[in-house]
């Protein structure tokens, strides 16, 4: 188990401290963060942190969704966010657990997650002096973070809209296959989120202000905006993925009429040749000496009057 704990007085000096002692001051606020995977986790929840196991179990879960709960005075709170580590494209996004009651917030994630490093900054610089300001930090940064990996999702959507090609269906369709995975993978998780951060903004709890509700509904309300984009997106990539298939389909088709007219140029040619050369008797102008030459004329104009009819018919356009 890791982790670090700040200690912010009543005028908002942040004071980092031991994790094992943070528990222990009874004035001004603390944060306690862990990142972990382990048990350790659940031992030092349950029996130094004196925590219910229903709230042990809700932060250290291997599997969360977004969501807010409301126990007595405090609030549990589960968000998603950008992680500096590896994530499956089924699961892009990191979660932080937050339990939060009057002068003390726990969080607790095990993936290192972006927000974490914006949050830690803003609690130094003295902006956090209560769970309110902490948890609406947490939101704000999230939700920040998100907004232009989104719109670049939307941007790289635009571009593959406007140059659609024949010679670049295979990587377009390749970013359009991107864009849509990621898509639906955020969109999974901001939906949900928006509702956490309503919910949350609404609890009844005296360490929630009014200028933190107003934060937190904003933050829910960019939450709502980029899941309306992620869905038009991942409508918009079907489209797209539809045009492209529709494309590629035009352009094998386009290549199997070439085929089949250079076989219909061959074919009267290749009876021709293949019947000139039986080893019999009796063919025309077999024993002539300019016979050969006749023949290759015979054929030259045979392919010219076909492909001229294709040509004048418009089936070797394009």
């Amino acid at each position: 188990m890791s982790g670090f704990a700040y200690h912010v007085d009543e005028s908002g000096q942040a004071t980092r401290c031991e994790i094992k002692q943070a528990l222990d001051i009874d004035h001004g606020f603390v944060w306690v963060h862990l990142t972990t995977n382990n048990e350790h986790a659940q031992a030092w929840l349950s029996d130094v942190a004196k925590l219910d196991d229903y709230l042990v179990d809700a932060l250290t879960a291997t599997e969360t969704r977004p969501r807010c709960e409301q126990f007595g005075e405090g609030a549990l709170l589960n968000m998603r966010g950008r992680s500096d580590d590896e994530m499956v494209s089924s699961d892009p996004l990191a979660s932080v657990r937050i339990w939060a009651v009057a002068g003390r917030v726990i969080s607790v994630t095990r993936k290192t997650l972006k927000a974490i490093k914006l949050v830690e900054e803003c609690v130094e610089a003295g902006q956090v002096r209560d769970p309110g300001d902490l948890i609406t930090e947490f939101a704000t940064a999230i939700t920040s973070d998100l907004d232009p990996d989104v719109a670049q999702l939307g941007d790289d959507l635009d571009e593959c809209e406007t140059s659609l090609d024949n010679e670049k269906i295979f990587e377009l369709r390749r970013t359009v296959t991107r864009v849509r995975v990621q898509s639906i993978g955020y969109r999974r998780f901001l939906a949900p989120q928006r509702t956490a951060l309503e919910k949350l903004s609404t609890l009844q709890v005296g360490w929630l202000g009014d200028d933190d509700r107003l934060h937190l509904s904003a933050a829910a309300d960019r939450a709502a905006r980029m899941a309306e984009e992620l869905e038009s997106i991942r409508e918009r990539s079907a489209l797209t993925h539809e045009a492209l298939t529709d494309l590629r389909a035009e352009q094998i088709d386009q290549r199997a009429l070439i085929i089949s007219i250079v076989a219909m140029i061959f074919l009267p040619l290749t009876f021709l040749t293949g019947l000139y050369g039986m080893n019999v008797r009796g063919l025309w102008l077999a024993d002539r000496p300019w016979a050969f030459d006749a023949i290759i004329g015979i054929c030259v104009l045979t392919a010219v009057s076909v492909t001229t009819y294709f040509v004048r018919r418009h089936w070797l356009r394009g």
